[in-house]
């Protein structure tokens, strides 16, 4: 949800956007998992996948490009990204030793050294590895990495970055790209049992995805037609392979870096991580069908910050949906076109070019403002909370100048004119700051407008003050989005 707002953001700006989700497909866990239910490993993926498709499709995630790196280009685009790094001289033959969590595919400190001890994000304990595996020269690229995270724009939020800052000085150690008791990956060139280390493999979906469609895919194409990446937005625990590993494979086989990283944080329920033993796990489907995906979304992109930790609470969810969107927002607009309505002749009115009264279009101008900046920024939070901030205003606004007692005398009527064209046309630029984060609820807003966006004028031009046609005809007024109701 995150990644298609920004998606929507981009192209409302005039951006040409990739937006690139999908499934890496390969390791141990997944053999291991595809084994247990009593099937290979392939038919294992294509259920696993088929569903992450059609709950992108349900929830209207608005992706270019769905990778699974089971499919052969990915694979000639890897043995093609590996020669590469060969001919830079960062792969030899080691020995890996150390304590390996098949969950995180990803070798953990144990200070005990202890077979009992346990992953701290799966809670199961680690396996003890000793192979012979092919290495990449990680320590090779030390400076280059260090430089890099440590560049304010690199690594988001602040706290992240900390983290890898930290990490990086102690000393980058070479790292294992291959494996060879997992049969299920990509294989090596011309090293018998050898499979690719899923993390050197994975990675390279966010290149091989770019021509994944083209009829000549080729990791030149991909470079070609949209490398390097603006953003890669991923969840904190494994932001060490994103903004460590990555860029120097990157480094290595002559290809620019991305230019931002940022790490998004964990989502608990009710204060306690969400698991199956505790039977607290959010589904999605169920979330949909019940509550919506305007609603989920708002409070999912408004409620927590981005970069942080956030926390599913059902009460407070239900509180802010309506509270936020059906009273402050809905609710506004309902009763200011209902006046307009049954003053002007069921149309916007006319505005009095004598009028003073420009607070709402001074402020309007510095939320558009505050907005941009925020969403340029990636805080999506911020921007969702100028929203609310500016339909709180207006509702100020409407309450001072109380215009259901203004009409009682005619000499008001051009006062009162303005007043609700005043309303109504910060309404319609609320419908837009709300069409990245909110698009459906952004149309509803704008048919109770009388469908008033603008196709042959840019978006951020929308935003400008006064577009709202004045005496044009307004639809019966009709709830944005139903209220919720507690369990």
């Amino acid at each position: 949800m995150i990644c298609d707002s920004i998606a929507r953001y981009k192209r409302l700006s005039g951006e040409n956007v990739i937006f690139i989700t999908g499934v890496d497909e390969h390791g141990l866990k997944i053999q291991r998992t595809a084994s247990h239910k009593g099937v290979d490993p392939q038919s294992h993926c294509d259920e696993i996948s088929n569903i992450f498709i059609q709950n992108w499709k349900a929830w209207d995630i608005t992706h270019n490009k769905f990778i699974r790196t089971s499919s052969q280009n990915h694979e000639l685009m890897v043995h093609e990204f590996y020669s590469r790094v060969k001919k830079s001289d960062d792969i030899y033959m080691g020995v890996q030793k150390g304590w390996y969590c098949v969950g995180c595919e990803e070798f953990k400190d144990n200070p005990d050294n202890s077979p009992k001890h346990k992953c701290p994000i799966h809670q199961k304990n680690l396996e003890w590895k000793n192979e012979e595996n092919l290495f990449f020269r990680l320590s090779k690229y030390q400076l280059q990495i260090e430089e890099l995270v440590n560049k304010p724009s690199f690594i988001q939020p602040i706290q992240r970055r900390n983290e890898i800052i930290n990490f990086v000085s102690k000393g980058l150690k070479d790292f294992s790209i291959s494996r060879t008791n997992v049969s299920w990956g990509i294989t090596v060139p011309e090293m018998d049992n050898h499979t690719f280390y899923v993390w050197f493999d994975a990675l390279l979906g966010y290149v091989s995805a770019i021509s994944s469609d083209m009829k000549d895919s080729s990791l030149e194409e991909s470079i070609n037609n949209g490398w390097p990446a603006d953003i890669h937005l991923i969840g904190k625990d494994i932001l060490r392979f994103h903004a460590v590993y990555w860029p120097a494979m990157l480094l290595s086989a002559g290809m620019k870096l991305p230019k931002k990283v940022l790490g998004h944080g964990f989502l608990t329920r009710e204060g306690q991580k969400m698991g199956k033993s505790l039977g607290n796990v959010l589904d999605p489907n169920l979330l949909l069908t019940k509550y919506g995906k305007e609603a989920v979304r708002w409070y999912l992109l408004k409620d927590i910050s981005l970069g942080s930790d956030g926390d599913f609470q059902n009460r407070r969810f239900v509180d802010i949906i309506n509270n936020d969107l059906a009273n402050t927002i809905g609710n506004l607009l309902n009763r200011t076109s209902s006046m307009s309505r049954k003053w002007f002749n069921n149309m916007v009115p006319k505005m009095e070019p004598s009028s003073n009264d420009n607070y709402l279009e001074l402020y309007s101008t510095k939320k558009v403002k505050k907005y941009i900046k925020h969403f340029d920024s990636y805080e999506l939070d911020l921007a969702a909370n100028e929203i609310l901030d500016f339909a709180i205003k207006i509702n100020l606004y409407l309450n001072e100048k109380q215009p259901w007692i203004l009409i009682k005398e005619k000499t008001n009527i051009s006062n009162v004119s303005n007043i609700i064209y005043n309303v109504l046309e910060s309404t319609r630029i609320i419908g837009l700051f709300l069409l990245p984060l909110l698009p459906d609820l952004s149309k509803n807003i704008d048919l109770q407008l009388g469908s008033i966006y603008k196709k042959e004028i840019s978006w951020n031009e929308q935003l400008n003050w006064g577009l709202l046609k004045q005496e044009s005809l307004l639809p019966p007024p009709s709830p944005i989005i139903n209220k919720l109701e507690y369990d």
